[in-house]
């Protein structure tokens, strides 16, 4: 589950990423624009209400009154797919910006600074790594009950080691060179060096590595809410639409089939989006 998050963005040091085709590019970006107009105006745009039940116009197939069909509460199952979104995008978001924020700094300081300060950050990213991340959201948040905050919080704490050794590996790079050596001859402190001048330079990993966060945190979190750990029951969320419908899936395919459609191709457009900002980034950076 979380190992999409974990192990995806080491790919984003030592080698260039290939080009994408302008079209495909095109294609994400138009649907993550369409998810983001979802998550923003969807339960305005909804043409039901997604909490509304009625049990004699349950599993209803797609029509004219209800585009992708009825659940088995006879909730429209478009009107909860378009609510749906605001938590397929929320969380994510919250994560991959607090594992940004978090793990950049971490990283700067250790790769920098050296020494005792990145044997310590190193060691703590090492448990942090060995443990079972999956294991450890099961054992939490079942103890506590489960809940879609708590699992935000849970991905935050495990994904912020894996951006702190990415962006590590970035400032080893930066650090021997001439720019550095001569910000510190002139007097420059360490940490305008570090923010000013070393983060600049590794921009284009810090950015894809959270955008690629933001995809491996939206399948985990629509697989915690399937296993029950993440949204509440009833809540309008794509993840416990899975799981909701699950039963449905040979009475009303689509009410399975169009939430597992749209996890899909959201964390896949991310993940090329991110691709792309990191070969233009990064080619921007090498033209100077």
């Amino acid at each position: 589950m979380t190992e999409a998050a974990i192990t995806t963005p080491q790919r984003l040091t030592g080698r260039r990423v290939r080009r994408r085709p302008p079209v495909l590019i095109a294609l994400c970006f138009a649907f993550m624009a369409l998810v983001l107009l979802m998550a923003i105006a969807g339960p305005m745009l909804a043409p039901h209400d997604p909490a509304q039940q009625d049990v004699l116009g349950s599993l209803a197939p797609p029509g004219a009154e209800h585009w992708l069909g009825t659940d088995g509460l006879g909730r429209d199952v478009f009107s909860r797919m378009l609510a749906g979104a605001q938590s397929a995008i929320l969380g994510p978001l919250v994560i991959a910006l607090a594992s940004m924020v978090c793990g950049n700094l971490l990283g700067l300081l250790a790769g920098y600074r050296g020494g005792i300060i990145d044997s310590l950050v190193m060691r703590w990213v090492d448990l942090m790594v060995a443990i079972p991340s999956l294991l450890i959201i099961i054992v939490v948040a079942g103890a506590l009950g489960g809940g879609y905050w708590l699992a935000v919080g849970l991905l935050i704490v495990l994904t912020i080691p894996t951006d702190a050794r990415v962006m590590r590996a970035a400032t080893l790079e930066q650090t021997p060179r001439p720019y550095v050596e001569a910000a510190k001859t002139l007097g420059v402190t360490d940490g305008r060096i570090m923010v000013r001048h070393i983060w600049p330079n590794i921009a284009a990993a810090a950015v894809a590595n959270s955008v690629i966060i933001f995809a491996g945190s939206l399948v985990s979190l629509a697989g915690l809410s399937f296993l029950g750990l993440g949204a509440e029951p009833g809540t309008p969320d794509w993840g416990q639409m899975l799981s909701e419908n699950q039963p449905l899936l040979f009475t009303n395919p689509v009410a399975i089939i169009a939430p597992g459609i749209a996890i899909a191709l959201t964390a896949t457009s991310v993940n090329l989006v991110g691709d792309w900002i990191y070969e233009k980034m990064s080619s921007r950076g090498a033209g100077r």
